[in-house]
């Protein structure tokens, strides 16, 4: 995650992730799951940046109609635990450009918290490791973990225990946001823990090995037929995406993002081009305007996924 200081702000860009596999292994005592998966960040952005703010609080302004920016944003929790934990008792005002769409299972709202604990570190100069960030990331949400290791990674756990790998190559994917979200909890609550998961192991060695056609073949998500299920337009996307014959396609997350993993960067512009053709050709007005399609690439940092320093 890139972050830069000028005299009077630090500004944080956010990426998106992907699963590239997910598997459920086992319900929680507390009410959660144990899962096994494979997450990768994109290079699709969400944008913050941190300026003090005189009256000591901590203020959200965003330019996106439908999220909130009271105390229960994820960035607000951040923040506020962040000023809790080191004793801080200083302002900040915060302003997200947000484009990760909402409730896509692409990892925003874990995302932007991931970079508030980033990005008041620097501001504050508090002088945290990303091991540090991490474990108070765990606090706040499953995925935000992730945010501070090198952006590939194999996440147990609740998805807080996080393991990183080495992606052999860069991956190109077109992701299809559709407008409508699915619920996490609700994702959950219909899916059925398998008596034998899948183990993942040839997902890992396809992605150390970097071959898309392989990768492809071990594409796996447990959430999605139950997220088919609740929302008909992942399955038609899901459909409309292999009839294209990608290397693959698969839901991310708990959805409703469903992204073809392609060859390379070549074969995600015609994908790109064949699904905008198809909607003008065959959507109403109001479903061209709602989907939402990104070309974008795996995004992975060598040393750490976030700038602590």
């Amino acid at each position: 995650m890139l972050s830069e200081r000028s005299a009077d702000a630090v500004t944080v860009w956010a990426p998106a992730k992907v699963n590239l596999f997910l598997e459920v292994l086992a319900k929680r005592p507390d009410g959660y799951h144990d899962i096994a998966t494979l997450m990768v960040a994109v290079s699709l952005f969400d944008t913050l940046e941190f300026k003090e703010d005189p009256s000591g609080e901590i203020r959200l302004e965003s330019d996106h109609p439908d999220l909130p920016s009271g105390p229960e944003n994820l960035v607000c929790r951040a923040a506020d635990l962040l000023r809790r934990r080191r004793g801080v008792d200083r302002g900040v005002r915060i302003r997200l450009r947000k484009r990760i769409p909402l409730a896509a299972g692409l990892a925003g709202g874990s995302s932007d918290a991931a970079a508030t604990l980033a990005g008041l570190n620097r501001l504050w100069r508090l002088g945290l490791s990303n091991t540090e960030l991490a474990a108070r990331g765990a606090e706040l949400g499953s995925d935000v973990a992730f945010f501070f290791s090198p952006l590939v990674a194999w996440c147990t756990g609740r998805g807080e225990k996080v393991e990183p790998l080495r992606l052999g190559r860069a991956l190109f994917l077109v992701l299809a946001c559709p407008p409508v979200g699915v619920s996490t909890a609700q994702a959950y609550r219909g899916v059925t823990v398998p008596g034998q998961p899948r183990d993942g192991a040839d997902m890992r060695a396809a992605v150390t090995a970097g071959n898309p056609e392989a990768i492809g073949r071990c594409l796996h998500n447990r959430l999605q037929p139950v997220a088919e299920g609740i929302c008909p337009e992942v399955l038609a996307l899901r459909r409309r995406l292999e009839a294209l014959a990608p290397a693959g396609v698969l839901m991310s997350g708990s959805g409703s993002t469903v992204f073809a993993l392609c060859r390379d960067h070549g074969e995600g512009l015609r994908v790109v081009r064949a699904l905008a053709s198809e909607t003008q050709a065959t959507r109403p007005p109001e479903a061209r305007a709602g989907l939402k399609v990104f070309l974008v690439r795996s995004y992975a940092s060598p040393a750490a996924g976030l700038d602590a320093g």
